[in-house]
């Protein structure tokens, strides 16, 4: 079979080649039409079922009855998962005996009093107060270093004596079973406390529950030490750890003796469903507990277990609190019992947020002691300490932020009245102020804006500084909004305040957050306004290096309110404001910003010269920022803002002065890549939309101008680097310029593609990775002959001198070994040479006069192809050949395969010798076997439906001559 494939050479091909009547054929193609009648149905009307119903008789009878019922409404096949009676729904109640309705009451109703989503934790404010209060000063902390009494019992000890050995090692404690470590870093404290932590769940997984618990009291002692007074709050994070680890070691401890009964026991059970020996053991605990000796351990150790109370009875919890907090007034350090306030509101947020009385009652109580921290025993430790009262005095904030967070959560608007009454009685004390404008909700912060005002100038400022309170307003006026008549004063009374600071830190921070009150509710000469304000107090001696984080958020927000950028860059001080970002990362994570604003909200196209030229310095401060160390990700994320911005720019008709525009952009973009293939796309659909709106109009400066668009991509394409990123811009560029009969400059286009297919490599990268670029190039190349077809001959190159020149250098490349890329290249070719030699061309170009016309089918023309021909299908022919040894086998079935497909829908198969050429290619196809027998059996189905169409009768002999070989 072989030897009768490869003897037709040479054979011209092309002059059998099939003529085509390209507008009959797309109309043979076209499904046809078929009226339906839908009748009643119709897809969104409700569906109609038919229920069948079986009714069996008895068993002597062997005959059945059926009924059929019709239901006009829409039974969803799904709407039994969804009313709960599929299989693991049914199993699950069954399994669960909760699930009455009377428990699901019940359950909604406990659901009601828990803490929402919009309830923010304590676990959010932990690395705050740990970042915040920090000390360089040296700690001290006392280890446990276990005790060796009573570890010689045996098993059979009586239980007398070892309820008596837990006791003396709970007395253990007070005989001085610790070690003391002096001079402690705070990282090295921080240290150990976290290896009491562990401590603490290796002595309770290894069933130690009495060591466990004398950690416990012994961290807890370590809340009543303040020799280091600025760290006590972060102590107080670390040992409250501590102490919600050994708070649920407990509960789940005893909630696990209550699995027994079988019940599933939830946060939602009763006391009543607790087993006898939970009980007993949860009593045991509180009864250790209470046995401790001295107040702020026994407080902190009974408060961690609070939750334990709910195994004993329904209001233990509610009995507990008050009396807890009653215990705390006998600590006598105001900062100690604050932060035990603060602890025991927390764990009552946590196990019952409806008992709010005791949350009101700890505040209330600390109202009432507030005095002590201007008495004489503060002040000497003060002094002792060489602590100033104002930083004494931040030390509250995080305690006292607490208990008003959790009394005014979901609190109603009188509460708030309230409690400023009660400040007001203190004197306005600003520390408790400002803690109430942190913690209520801002619409009734905001709606008493002028009453807040007032209380903060009679506030004195010797104790917590002014500005602070209206940074703290003006949190709260961010997010809601005041009275209308009051927004002009209440920014006048701020700003009085602000504009006279004398620390820049100072007075950034509060002016950041007035901004976005300025933005909300004022026009541009106010924002103008503040904004000049800014530059005046952070320019002197650099300030605003100091200052960058609330210098970008100012920006942030000013974008956000004004998107109109034509007003926006109306704004006299903006651009002066952005130079005060000198640190090259933060101006360029600036410009980001405010291009990711206008690409969001500019819905129209722009040439107002303001905001170009505003961009254009904002974009190429983003150019200029890229170097050799710069990473891809933030490569493509610059030039995917750039172009935003370019595609942005429209001069309407004025395409001189867009062109302009984008020779600019060219020169201060050169370094992005993906910029100057934007610009490249830009200029070609420019030139396109110049000929469509220029057409029959002033046609030389038009083609002037064209050959200008043309030019510049000409320039463009070669200082890229990706090389199909070229190849394909030169085709691009070069359909463009044909398309405006631009003939020589897409001569220059083509010739400049096929001189550069040689240097295509081997591997390219791909997303960081190296692929082949077989296919890429083989997607290329077709759609290069596509072109070819109709790009007419120069009259100085001879006869298809770009396809002969194409297939020079396809037949010079370096293929692959296992690669049939170039065959399959040449198999396309063909198709190209068949369509050439049509007496009209399938598609032409508008004024574009192609092949077919200026040769006419003219013989000297079809020779031409002829002769091309034959040295395609030499080629095809010879590696046909070539693949004949074992291991390709498989390869060369296909590629005979692919070229009989060829010579089917392109020659002319009338003609014997190409007939019997096609029969040899199907016999090699299937000769060893490889061929799919599907594809084969589907090609011989089209083969014979294409003989009942007229003209093709001989295709009726050529199904015939092609056998279907088995595989056996």
């Amino acid at each position: 079979i072989s030897s009768l494939v490869f003897s037709h050479l040479p054979f011209p091909f092309t002059q059998h080649a099939r003529s085509r009547n390209y507008v009959s054929e797309s109309d043979v193609c076209k499904l046809e039409s078929v009226p339906l009648d839908f009748g009643d149905y119709h897809p969104l009307k409700p569906i109609t079922v038919t229920e069948s119903k079986t009714k069996k008789m008895s068993r002597k009878g062997s005959t059945s009855s059926t009924s059929s019922s019709s239901s006009s409404s829409m039974m969803d096949p799904l709407s039994s998962v969804l009313d709960g009676t599929d299989p693991l729904s049914l199993f699950a109640a069954a399994a669960d005996p909760l699930t009455t309705d009377g428990v699901r009451k019940k359950r909604d109703k406990d659901d009601s009093s828990a803490l929402g989503s919009d309830f923010e934790q304590w676990s959010s404010k932990r690395g705050e107060i740990l970042a915040r209060y920090t000390t360089t000063e040296k700690l001290s902390i006392n280890l446990y270093m276990g005790s060796e009494k009573g570890k010689a019992t045996t098993s059979g000890s009586a239980v007398s004596e070892k309820v008596r050995t837990r006791l003396e090692e709970l007395d253990d404690l007070e005989e001085g079973s610790q070690k003391e470590l002096l001079n402690l870093t705070q990282q090295d404290y921080m240290n150990r406390i976290e290896e009491l932590n562990q401590s603490l769940k290796d002595a309770w997984s290894s069933d130690q529950k009495v060591k466990a618990l004398k950690i416990v009291i012994q961290c807890s002692k370590l809340l009543s030490d303040t020799t280091v007074i600025q760290f006590y709050p972060s102590k107080f994070v670390l040992i409250t750890d501590i102490l919600d680890t050994f708070g649920k070691l407990v509960y789940e401890r005893i909630l696990s003796m209550c699995m027994d009964n079988r019940v599933s026991l939830s946060d939602n059970f009763s006391p009543e469903t607790v087993n006898d020996t939970a009980k007993e053991t949860c009593l045991n605990w509180f009864f250790k507990i209470a046995s401790i000796r001295e107040l702020i351990p026994r407080f902190y150790v009974e408060a961690a277990i609070l939750k334990c109370n709910k195994f004993l009875s329904k209001t233990g919890i509610s009995e507990c609190l008050p009396r807890l907090t009653s215990v705390i007034r006998g600590i006598g350090d105001p900062l100690v019992a604050v932060y035990a306030r603060a602890y025991l509101c927390r764990v009552g947020m946590e196990v019952a947020p409806q008992l709010k009385e005791s949350l009101n009652k700890n505040f209330f109580d600390f109202l009432l002691t507030f005095k002590q921290i201007h008495g004489d025993t503060v002040q000497n430790q003060l002094v002792v300490q060489c602590v100033e009262i104002p930083l004494y005095l931040t030390l509250y904030s995080p305690a006292i932020d607490w208990i008003l967070q959790c009394i005014a959560y979901r609190a109603p608007e009188i509460l708030l009245t309230e409690m400023m009454e009660r400040c007001k009685k203190l004197g306005n004390n600003a520390l408790l102020l400002n803690s109430i404008m942190s913690a209520f909700r801002a619409e009734f912060i905001a709606a008493r804006s002028m009453d807040f005002i007032g209380m903060i100038k009679e506030c004195d400022e010797s104790g917590f500084p002014k500005h602070l309170l209206f940074r703290s307003l003006g949190l709260n006026l961010a997010l809601a909004d005041p009275p209308e008549n009051d927004h002009l004063q209440i920014l006048n009374e701020a700003w009085k305040v602000i504009t006279k600071l004398k620390n820049p830190q100072d007075y950034i921070n509060c002016a950041e957050v007035w901004v976005e009150y300025t933005c909300r509710h004022f026009t541009k000469r106010e924002v103008n306004t503040v904004l000049a304000d800014v530059i005046k107090h952070m320019t002197p001696d650099r300030a605003f290096e100091d200052a960058y984080p609330q210098l970008q958020s100012i920006i942030q927000k000013v974008i956000t309110y004004i998107n109109d950028f034509s007003l926006l860059f109306s704004v006299e001080k903006f651009l002066p404001f952005l130079d005060m970002f000198q640190k090259e990362s933060v101006r360029v994570e600036v410009c980001k910003c405010i291009m990711e604003s206008f690409i969001k909200h500019q819905q129209e196209s722009t040439k107002d010269p303001v905001i170009l030229n505003a961009l254009l310095h904002i974009c190429k401060t983003m150019h200029d920022s890229v170097n050799a160390l710069t990473l891809e990700d933030e490569k493509r994320l610059l030039a995917a803002l750039i172009n935003g911005f370019i595609k942005m720019v429209s001069f309407g008709r004025d395409f001189e002065q867009q062109l302009s525009f984008y020779v600019e952009a060219r020169s201060m973009f050169c370094n992005l890549e993906p910029v100057l293939v934007q610009l490249i796309h830009s200029v070609n659909q420019l030139a396109m939309e110049t000929r469509k709106v220029m057409r029959g109009n002033h046609s030389r400066k038009t083609a002037a101008f064209v050959r200008a668009c043309v030019a510049f991509c000409f320039i463009t394409i070669p200082s890229l680097s990706s090389i199909f990123t070229r190849l394909n811009l030169y085709l691009h560029s070069g359909q463009v310029a044909l398309a405006n009969q631009c003939l020589s400059q897409a001569d220059a286009f083509f010739k400049a593609a096929v001189s550069l297919v040689p240097e295509v490599p081997k591997m390219i990268s791909i997303d960081g990775k190296m692929r082949p670029s077989d296919a890429f190039l083989l997607e290329f190349l077709c759609n290069f002959f596509s072109t070819l077809l109709v790009v007419p001959d120069h009259p100085e190159q001879g006869v298809l001198f770009l396809v002969r020149g194409l297939l020079n250098v396809i037949q010079d490349y370096t293929w692959e070994d296992n690669s049939d890329d170039k065959v399959r290249i040449y198999t396309n070719v063909l198709h190209l040479l068949s369509a050439m030699t049509q007496e009209t061309y399938i598609y032409h170009v508008d004024k574009v006069d192609s092949n077919d016309t200026l040769y006419g089918g003219d013989s000297k023309f079809l020779a031409e192809i002829s002769k091309l021909c034959e040295t395609v299908i030499a080629q095809i022919l010879d590696h046909l050949k070539t693949l004949g040894k074992e291991e390709t086998l498989k390869r060369q079935s296909q590629l005979a395969l692919y070229f009989f497909n060829t010579i089917l829908a392109h020659g002319d198969l009338r003609n014997n010798k190409l007939n019997q050429l096609s029969v040899n290619l199907w016999n090699l196809a299937q000769k060893h076997g490889f061929a799919d027998t599907k594809t084969m059996v589907k090609t011989l189905e089209y083969i014979k439906r294409r003989s009942k169409q007229p003209d093709m009768s001989h295709f009726t002999d050529l199904a015939l001559r092609l056998p279907l070989q088995s595989r056996t």
